[in-house]
């Protein structure tokens, strides 16, 4: 599909990352990728999550191999968001359990367009593009109300340099991804959203993640966190090209 290159590419390459980081540490990060160490098979399961992740990663990659690639992440990343929702049945009045599921989920989404291009091309197929465009919205408004719910943990992580303080960027950016998610989900000025939000995901590998990987370059929260955002960066990449797409093929008048 025309238009998914650049995004693909991104998308990729944190997978690749997260594989490698799966792969060195020995197991899954556990913050994002809630995989009970007790599971049955646990170590041929870290095995299996990184294989995926670094063959998937490099698949999608290559044209040729981009809807098989796509459909491995999108596997890799929708089992992740499931054992999320199993907290999220457990205590729903938490919402990082529902940030959680959220995050996997919006990357998981990513997946599914590369791996339906033929589908999403035909205008026979509406409903499978107006899907994909909504449930990335909701995850944005989940993103936001995170924001709005965890301030005190998420100014944690905002760079103290920043002006005018760490609170302030917290509001806005929750407020970001609010109006983000609220444009895919109606639609209206939903290309100029999904690109918004890909660049304030960008803004915050930029800002937030890698200076972690410098102040903390053997923690593994540190690569999972960078792995993780650019992940979201792809996808919201991603979309916002199958969005531009979509507005190509609209008839003019």
């Amino acid at each position: 599909m025309k238009g998914v290159k650049v995004g693909a590419n991104v998308y990729g390459a944190a997978a690749l990352l997260l594989g490698a980081i799966v792969a060195i540490g020995g197991d899954f990060v556990t913050t994002w990728q809630p995989v009970p160490e007790d599971a049955p098979g646990h170590a041929i399961l870290v095995l299996i999550g990184a294989a995926l992740l670094i063959g998937g990663g490099a698949a999608v990659q290559w044209p040729r191999t981009r809807r098989t690639g796509g459909a491995v992440l999108a596997l890799v990343f929708l089992i992740f968001a499931l054992l999320w929702a199993r907290r999220v049945i457990g205590f729903p009045q938490i919402l990082g359990t529902w940030l959680g599921t959220a995050e996997q989920l919006a990357i998981a989404l990513g997946g599914c367009v590369l791996f339906l291009p033929p589908l999403l091309r035909s205008e026979r197929q509406p409903a499978a593009r107006l899907t994909l465009r909504i449930v990335f919205g909701l995850c944005a408004l989940l993103f936001g109300a995170a924001h709005f719910a965890y301030v005190k943990e998420t100014a944690a992580l905002v760079p103290a340099w920043l002006p005018p303080n760490p609170d302030f960027w917290v509001y806005a950016t929750g407020a970001g991804h609010i109006a983000a998610g609220a444009a895919l989900v109606s639609g209206i000025l939903a290309l100029l959203a999904a690109r918004l939000l890909t660049l304030m995901f960008l803004a915050f590998q930029a800002l937030v993640w890698l200076p972690q990987i410098f102040q903390h370059p053997h923690a593994p929260m540190a690569w999972g966190g960078n792995g993780v955002n650019l992940a979201l960066v792809g996808a919201a990449w991603i979309i916002a090209e199958l969005v531009e797409t979509r507005a190509k093929q609209r008839p003019a008048g």
